[in-house]
């Protein structure tokens, strides 16, 4: 791909773009006089030329390859400053949008067709002229869209965007944000899918929903959740504004509402709202901006609706706002809170009243460990409110929680341990980790301790790569991993050392797993696979090595020490092209390769002894303290 001459990047950009980390861009520049010279930016954030560095590169020998997608990327990081960069992109997607709906157009009359831009994408929000100046600009975004599709590009232009502005854009975690969505379908609450998110930002929480509202106080933020949202085929309406000082959507009912506000504001309006008729269940204090938003969000959500909101822990349980929450449980609006880490956010999920019998239970469940508990502790409620539950999740009486503090943290209320059952799960875990622990002084591998450091000839991975022994796949952009015939291993699995839990369709474009084959997630973990059979899940890198002339076990080591070596700081992927491994013969990397696999299963024992020590703790505790524990002379 041939470089723009007037296309700039920083540091940042020259590590991604070789495939380094930023330190090796930093050693580059001073210790090589040709190295190019800035041709802009500040000293502390320089920028250079990029066909200089690509030059430079090429020259000295560097991996180093600009994509289409990087040239249009860094086109765009150029063509204007950070803060009118979002606008830059919206822009970007609003042509997408053109492209999507009038592709003819386009293909007959190129850029003299973008005079329809404004009637073609009326259904944006903020200003109705969102034509793009820069001609250069517009071809590369309709060359990558012919590659990519405009859906994909936009999202790959918006994935960019929110890493550059990773410190001022707050985005809902996937995860957590699908989940959400399967808790308040239409299957969930006998809605018709129209969801409401009042606080969009960037859009992740209304990707899921089949017909959007939203608002979004950033009037960017507002257009960049409006484009991803109709490129996927969906009706939208999103406006810009503040949602409760200036209600763009009042008098709008959703058949379900999502919402994962601003936390901890004090300036959210508290004086001139003081009347305002949304706080049915108690003006929200100046300090408890969170429960103007639930209230927000029940007022705007249809009778018998559904909402899910993010709120921060420390909600649940302070004083100012007590009175609300306890009016919260009088009227059956709260129905559950879930706890989706050690430190927050809690997901409180609510239903709007509509004349029937409120519940007398609570749901609350402690989800900071497994968030895959959360549905089916939600539908076994939502079908029997008074139904028995399991593990971290359990119903406790509203009466019981209408006291002086109306706490509703769940770690408050964990169920006490009934007595057989307590004795069989102690028990258990005792026997367990008496199991586990001996294992541990025969696991270590036979080491030899040198008296002098060994010096190897090494390459990189990247050099066994170009000369075939590796072959790195990945699976399928945007693949889904949650319903299907065929299994797909995922990160979670990978991590766990567990058999593959996922689910998909087929797809030829799937990475079928084989024996022998390396899986890393993103996070560091690696895994020499004994089982195929599976698909590739998305956010697992894989290896695949010719085993007549390299070890898996010994290529699973060195990437696994490699853990350290990144592609940029805020990155948590393996720099692969830099991983350095030994030069030596297949017998001595067999012999490699055993110990690796050694200490790997080391790791593995020891990370279960530890998971199991703490159950044995935390059973101990519990059992001392619930009086079906007592000490003896002897311990246990």
């Amino acid at each position: 791909m041939e470089e723009s001459q007037d296309i700039t990047v920083n540091a940042g950009d020259i590590a991604r773009l070789a495939s380094v980390g930023r330190a090796a861009v930093s050693n580059w520049r001073r210790r090589h006089d040709d190295f190019p010279q800035p041709v802009g930016g500040t000293a502390s954030s320089p920028l250079f030329s990029l066909p200089e560095i690509a030059a430079w590169l090429r020259r000295n020998g560097k991996s180093f390859e600009v994509s289409l997608g990087d040239l249009v990327w860094q086109r765009l990081r150029t063509s204007v400053d950070d803060l009118r960069l979002g606008d830059l992109v919206g822009r970007v997607g609003a042509f997408l949008l053109f492209l999507s709906r009038e592709p003819e157009a386009w293909r007959e009359h190129g850029t003299r067709s973008l005079d329809g831009l404004a009637a073609a994408t009326d259904d944006l929000p903020g200003s109705p002229d969102l034509r793009l100046d820069d001609l250069a600009l517009v071809g590369l975004v309709a060359e990558l869209a012919a590659e990519r599709g405009p859906l994909d590009t936009f999202e790959f232009l918006c994935e960019r965007y929110v890493e550059a502005h990773s410190r001022q854009l707050s985005v809902t975690r996937d995860d957590v944000a699908a989940l959400m969505a399967r808790l308040t379908g239409p299957d969930r609450g006998r809605g018709k899918g129209i969801v409401l998110d009042p606080a969009c930002g960037v859009g992740t929480l209304l990707l899921h929903a089949g017909a959007s509202l939203g608002q979004e106080i950033n009037e960017t933020n507002a257009l960049l959740t409006a484009v991803r949202v109709l490129l996927r085929g969906a009706t939208a309406r999103v406006v810009a504004g503040d949602s409760l000082r200036e209600d763009g959507l009042a008098g709008e009912l959703a058949d379900a509402v999502v919402c994962d506000p601003p936390f901890n504001e004090r300036a959210w309006g508290y004086e001139e709202l003081t009347g305002d008729p949304r706080w049915e269940y108690g003006l929200p204090p100046r300090g408890e901006s969170e429960l103007a938003w639930v209230q927000h969000c029940l007022a705007h959500v249809r009778p018998g609706g559904l909402v899910a909101i993010l709120m921060p822990a420390a909600a649940a349980g302070r004083r100012p706002g007590k009175r609300i929450r306890g009016n919260l449980l009088r009227t059956g609006a709260l129905r559950a809170v879930v706890t989706l880490g050690p430190g927050g956010p809690d997901l409180w999920m609510l239903r709007r009243p509509d004349g029937g019998r409120p519940p007398s239970q609570l749901l609350m469940v402690d989800a900071s460990e497994d968030l895959s508990i959360v549905e089916p502790a939600w539908l076994t409620y939502t079908g029997n409110p008074e139904a028995e539950l399991s593990g971290d999740s359990r119903t406790v009486r509203i009466i019981d929680l209408l006291d002086d503090e109306v706490d509703l943290s769940p770690a408050r209320h964990r169920p006490q341990q009934g007595g057989p059952d307590f004795l069989r799960d102690f028990t258990a875990a005792l026997d367990r980790f008496r199991d586990t622990s001996a294992t541990l002084s025969e696991a270590p591998p036979a080491l030899e301790l040198l008296a002098e450091r060994q010096d190897l000839p090494t390459t990189t991975v990247g050099e066994l790569a170009k000369a075939g022994l590796i072959t790195i796949l990945q699976a399928p952009a945007k693949m889904a991993a949650e319903e299907g015939p065929l299994p797909v291993l995922t990160a979670d699995d990978t991590a766990m050392g567990t058999p593959p839990s996922g689910r998909t369709t087929l797809d030829p474009a799937l990475v079928m797993v084989r024996p022998g084959d390396i899986v890393t997630t993103a996070l560091g973990v690696v895994r020499v696979l004994t089982r195929g059979g599976a698909a590739l899940g998305p956010q697992l890198t894989l290896y695949r090595v010719d085993p007549q002339r390299l070890d898996p076990g010994f290529l699973a080591g060195f990437l696994r020490s490699a853990d350290a070596a990144r592609v940029h700081p805020s990155s948590s992927r393996l720099d692969v092209r830099r991983a350095r491994v030994p030069m030596l013969p297949l017998s001595d990397q067999q012999r490699y390769g055993t110990a690796f696999r050694e200490l790997f299963t080391l790791e593995d024992r020891v990370r279960e002894t530890t998971a199991l020590g703490e159950t044995l703790i935390r059973l101990g505790f519990d059992g001392l303290v619930d009086g079906h524990l007592r000490p003896c002379d002897q311990g246990v």
